[in-house]
């Protein structure tokens, strides 16, 4: 396999941690595909300088994304207005229970980037709710009942990498370069 010269920011924002290895499951499948990638909490990215392209993932609680992931939104969005877009994919986790695969509705303030960036609307994970890792009240309570449990699928999660990488390592002149 060829390297490919993109270079990739995969962001999150996790609260848990259940997102952040989401995160660092899709990079691993986007550096198997030869693309250059770099893993951050989206409350350290600083700069966007550097990235061809961007995934950008939040846990999502009480239908809202964590406030970093939303500010590294608005600073792609301010980017994108300045510069050539950065193609940029989105997702988020945290539905638990049985219905851990149901669609989710786009939070607000995320839907108010979605178009500014370019994005499709956020691909849903189920998340993951364990006693050991719970936090708040409310956290600690749903970690004792029928909600607990690790509902992510990290078939669906590869495929979603694999989706976007297939797109990235297409050739420049595809309509996602322009």
């Amino acid at each position: 396999m060829t390297t490919n010269e993109t270079t990739v920011l995969v962001a999150y924002a996790s609260k848990m941690g259940g997102t952040k290895e989401i995160a660092v499951e899709i990079a691993a499948e986007l550096a198997a595909a030869g693309l250059n990638v770099r893993t951050q909490d989206a409350a350290e990215v600083r700069s966007l300088d550097g990235y061809d392209a961007a995934v950008v993932g939040s846990a999502i609680y009480t239908s809202r994304w964590r406030p970093a992931a939303i500010a590294l939104l608005k600073q792609l969005a301010e980017r994108n207005e300045e510069l050539r877009p950065m193609p940029t994919w989105l997702f988020q986790s945290g539905p638990c229970g049985e219905n851990a695969d149901a669609p989710v509705p786009t939070p607000k303030k995320v839907e108010k980037y979605v178009s500014r960036i370019g994005a499709a609307p956020p691909v849903t994970f189920g998340g993951r709710l364990e006693a050991a890792t719970a936090t708040g009240f409310i956290a600690r309570k749903m970690a004792a009942g029928p909600m607990a449990g690790d509902f992510r699928d990290f078939d669906r999660v590869r495929q979603f990498a694999d989706s976007i990488a297939e797109r990235l390592n297409a050739p420049k002149s595809d309509a996602l370069w322009r």
